[in-house]
């Protein structure tokens, strides 16, 4: 089955809770509003491919537990391809996301004794993407899947949001390196070094910075791009939709420039609504502030 973008790594099944201030030690508080969803970076990112109009297939791990089960459904509804997904007796993560007027949040993460997924756990040759996108939270089966796709000539990138293991396999495997402010900083303290030393591993590279809008580098050229001007609500999922409609500017065949402002415009979008699966931008949604900001 021919797929516009295959997206590989980690989903979970998000809680969010929308709060007046985050508790402190010991402090019982009340949520205003809450949220329960599928998420997770490769998860959203299929999905976000998915609301722009291309096809999306997912492939990673769900459990066989109600959290699994409304995820896949979810998927579904949204017509994203779940043939490589793997179901288990091992618990969905969960993922409990608690929100501030301002958008900033605190997350919290439960995997039980969910593992990676062992190398051999699926069967990719039942898709033919035009581009795979990694999160790096399957490093045993996205490695091999990275080099395969190297030596077949798919277009692959990589969503670095923090170093681990995964992300270092992986960063020096793909076309596209599109990493945080965090993962930059991590690895070289400033974002200017990571994004110079980064353009040695990668034929392009973005380092984003949030409101500060993003940086990058192909070859000998570099630039910046400003963020869109918006009123945050929520800014968790804000990265999945810039990577999943990155992801979908390459399959798309967008010029480099244009993919940046596309992706940019989808990451924005997502940040003025509650939810990280719920923030991700209609089609119509995308092509409305993006023609808007074509203009300028």
């Amino acid at each position: 089955m021919n797929i516009d973008v295959l997206c590989v790594g980690h989903a979970s099944y998000d809680l969010v809770f929308s709060v007046d201030h985050h508790p402190s030690n010991n402090e019982k508080t009340v949520a205003d509003s809450f949220i329960a969803c599928g998420g997770g970076p490769a998860a959203n990112a299929a999905v976000m491919v998915a609301k722009l109009g291309l096809s999306a297939a997912f492939a990673g791990y769900l459990g066989r537990d109600v959290h699994g089960e409304l995820h896949v459904q979810e998927l579904l509804a949204h017509g994203v391809n779940t043939q490589c997904v793997v179901r288990g007796d091992s618990p969905t993560p969960l993922s409990t996301v608690i929100v501030k007027p301002d958008g900033n949040r605190a997350l919290i993460n439960y995997k039980g004794d969910t593992k990676p997924l062992a190398a051999g756990s699926m069967d990719f040759s039942v898709l033919n993407p035009k581009v795979i996108l990694f999160d790096g939270h399957e490093p045993h089966i996205s490695v091999p899947l990275a080099e395969h796709a190297r030596n077949t000539g798919i277009v692959t990138m990589l969503d670095a949001g923090s170093v681990h293991d995964g992300t270092l396999a992986l960063m020096g495997l793909v076309d596209y390196l599109v990493c945080s402010e965090k993962f930059a900083l991590q690895l070289k303290g400033d974002e200017h070094t990571a994004l110079a030393y980064l353009a040695t591993l990668a034929p392009y590279v973005v380092i984003t910075l949030g409101e500060h809008g993003l940086i990058w580098q192909h070859g000998t050229e570099n630039g910046a791009l400003p963020a869109l001007a918006i009123n945050a609500v929520d800014t968790t999922g804000a990265g999945d939709a810039f990577h999943g409609a990155f992801a979908a500017g390459i399959a798309a065949g967008l010029e480099w420039l244009t993919v940046l402002r596309y992706a940019s415009v989808a990451g924005s979008l997502c940040c003025t609504k509650m939810g990280a699966r719920l923030g991700l931008p209609s089609k119509e949604e995308h092509e409305t502030i993006y023609k808007q900001e074509t203009k300028l």
